[in-house]
């Protein structure tokens, strides 16, 4: 997975520049504060394309959620690793430690988007689908191990729920708590796999 959100470089079309403007803005707002006209205020080129795309906040929010769907499918780690290396990769990016200052930035503002959801079927149906991914994700890695060898005879599509939950926790602990032990975490996962993945030698 990429080691940083997609909006750290200059964007290379319309689009890109749009869905940057929506994350500064978002990210200095909040869900709540935040407008079409706030959004223009970090968009370079005319505001009036902002108006010509998208008809309220709503529908500009859930498009940028389009948008880091796709980006994460494409920064999702090499399928060429070896199961238990992808499994790693998988997890150490999503129960890092500590994130430096911009990807804390952005999940704080993905999970405000999350909360969303609760009341908006457009937004649970979005996270549905990311949550999905990710699920999938999961595991075809752990089908990979199981039939390699690697992972004992468990149920790669049980593995992949109880795992997404879990990271999805920590990405809601991390902004929401003054602490977060996701380092801790991440070695309780590590024994989890020893334990209840890896199979015997």
């Amino acid at each position: 997975m990429a080691d940083a959100h997609p909006f750290s470089g200059e964007p290379a079309t319309t689009r890109e520049a749009i869905m940057q403007a929506t994350f500064h803005a978002l990210r200095e707002h909040g869900y709540a504060g935040l407008t079409i006209q706030r959004i223009g205020d970090h968009f370079e080129k005319s505001k009036s394309l902002l108006y010509h795309h998208y008809d309220s906040k709503d529908e500009l929010l859930l498009d940028f959620l389009e948008f880091m769907l796709a980006e994460f499918e494409q920064a999702a780690p090499d399928d060429d690793l070896p199961p238990r290396e992808h499994l790693d990769a998988v997890l150490d990016h999503a129960l890092a430690a500590k994130l430096p200052d911009d990807q804390r930035e952005f999940t704080e503002a993905m999970v405000e988007l999350r909360a969303q959801a609760a009341h908006d079927d457009r937004y649970r149906d979005h996270f549905t689908r990311s949550d999905e991914t990710f699920r999938e994700e999961v595991a075809s890695i752990v089908r990979d191990g199981v039939n390699a060898g690697v992972f004992r005879d468990v149920d790669p599509d049980d593995v992949a729920s109880f795992l997404l939950t879990l990271v999805n926790g920590a990405m809601n602990q991390r902004v929401t708590a003054e602490e977060t032990q996701t380092g801790d975490v991440r070695e309780e996962v590590e024994a989890y796999v020893q334990s209840r993945l890896l199979a015997d030698e």
